[in-house]
């Protein structure tokens, strides 16, 4: 647990900055109730316990402090609280062919397959909730445990309006079958720390004096820090039916023609990349340091005609990471795009650290589409 670990200046610092967020209240909402944005939530518990924030990768986690995962839920106190955990739209099609246990049987897996996925790739030993309650001018706050579901005890099913629920003797779940979303209810503990909020009836002058006492200063714009590469094939894809090509890309290993190692393997960088942002990736076979979500680091650099792979030295550090330990992929085992969608993701996030340093991360299904829409031609980016 965060609450009570040992991080009590940590603490301190974390309460004060949800007061002084939720006194703004005002600017969304006449509730009496603090308004408290999720992604607010996140990027607070981040900075006062200087954990890494994992929410952007859409995995099972939203924060890492150490080897504990925490996923983080702000909600609107009521009787019973239930929050979604799991979106599943990408297998929508097989999950409607489900009914009953079955089908919370099929939801238990992928849940349980999400959490051990992302386990393995930020190095996770234990996992907590992470909960704030808003209440009238109060949040309440407390923490639970981050449970992969028991298989085995799995009862109580019942269809609802909206499609299932079912329990497994530790916590109670529940399946829209429209939203494809899968829910967990969430009961506050009498002990949870309670705090008051102030809310300033008008906040938007006491903004405006931060501004006239120019205590914010206007910032330039900075280049993109970061890019998205599909782990999949974009030749060989259609916008309905991706596709991992079978002799290139992760799947290099087994590309006809000379005998080949199974970890002779690269990630596609498209041409719209290598167009729109020229400079992000250094030069063809300079080396740079990938730093991957465990901490570790791999020797890497930008290979191919074109620059259109990214490689690691030796070779199979990157298949030994990324096809082994996290995708669990044997020798000789094909990497498919359905068995990303298993993962509900499809694509990876490099961040740029500096011209020496590179950060990956996962991001979830459609990213690359998303980010090219916003990014693709949009701005000259020759210096960035």
């Amino acid at each position: 647990m965060i609450l009570d670990s040992g991080y009590k200046e940590n603490v301190e610092v974390y309460f004060s900055y949800l007061k002084a967020i939720c006194a703004l209240s005002r600017l969304f909402s006449d509730s009496s109730q603090p308004y408290l944005y999720y992604r607010v939530a996140e990027n607070i518990f981040c900075k006062a316990f200087e954990a890494e924030n994992l929410s952007r990768a859409d995995l099972a986690y939203d924060a890492r402090k150490d080897n504990l995962g925490i996923g983080l839920k702000t909600f609107v106190e009521k009787v019973t609280n239930t929050e979604k955990i799991a979106e599943f739209n990408a297998l929508s099609g097989q999950l409607r062919e489900l009914q009953d246990k079955s089908l919370a049987l099929k939801l238990a897996e992928l849940r349980n397959e999400r959490i051990e996925f992302a386990n393995r790739t930020y190095g996770i030993e234990n996992g907590i909730y992470h909960c704030i309650s808003r209440g009238e001018k109060s949040l309440r706050i407390f923490e639970t445990s981050y449970d992969l579901v028991d298989l085995i005890n799995i009862g109580n099913v019942k269809n609802t309006r909206a499609g299932i629920s079912f329990e497994d003797g530790r916590n109670e779940y529940s399946f829209n079958s429209s939203k494809t979303t899968l829910f967990k209810k969430f009961t506050i503990p009498e002990d949870a720390i309670k705090i008051a909020i102030e809310i300033f009836e008008d906040p938007l002058d006491l903004i405006v004096q931060f501004f006239n006492q120019q205590l914010f200063a206007a910032k330039e714009i900075p280049c993109l820090d970061f890019v998205i590469l599909p782990l999949y094939s974009l030749r060989d894809s259609k916008p309905d039916h991706k596709i991992v090509a079978p002799q290139s890309g992760l799947n290099q290993w087994n590309a006809s023609g000379r005998k080949r190692d199974f970890g002779e393997v690269y990630i596609p960088i498209p041409t719209e990349i290598r167009k729109n942002f020229p400079n992000f990736f250094p030069s063809r076979d300079v080396p740079f340091k990938l730093h991957i979500p465990t901490g570790e680091i791999l020797n890497a650099k930008v290979c191919q005609d074109n620059s259109k792979a990214l490689m690691t030295n030796p070779n199979n550090a990157l298949a030994d990471w990324l096809l082994r330990k996290v995708l669990k992929l044997k020798e000789g085992e094909l990497l498919t795009y359905e068995r990303l969608e298993l993962l509900g993701i499809d694509s990876v996030r490099i961040r740029k650290i500096d011209n020496n340093n590179f950060k990956i991360d996962f991001s979830k299904l459609d990213s690359y589409e998303k980010f090219g829409s916003l990014n693709f031609c949009m701005v000259d980016r020759t210096n960035c």
